[in-house]
């Protein structure tokens, strides 16, 4: 089964400090093969809080779903984060 990062973004409050953590965390993914599914883009809130950015990531299996994200690469990348965004990020086992 496949592997699925889902995160969900609750604040952005620095979005210079984002899009420099995007440059950084796009090669560590695409190093463990991981496929953007959705990044951004319009959404609508039903339930629950309401989202400016979601993102979901498939890989090939939910391991290496965990192995990037626990990989220094990745996380070099997450740290550029730290204060500067509140997500709630999980992996998740899917087709």
């Amino acid at each position: 089964m496949k592997g699925y990062w889902v995160c969900i973004y609750e604040k952005i409050n620095n979005t210079e400090k984002l899009k420099e953590y995007a440059l950084k965390a796009k090669p560590a993914i695409e190093k463990f093969s991981g496929k953007f599914l959705v990044r951004g883009g319009k959404n609508r809130t039903n339930e629950g809080i309401n989202s400016p950015r979601i993102v979901v990531v498939e890989f090939s299996n939910y391991k290496t779903a965990v192995e990037c994200y626990d990989s220094t690469e990745y996380q070099e990348a997450h740290n550029i984060l730290n204060g500067h965004t509140i997500r709630h990020h999980q992996i998740v086992e899917g087709n």
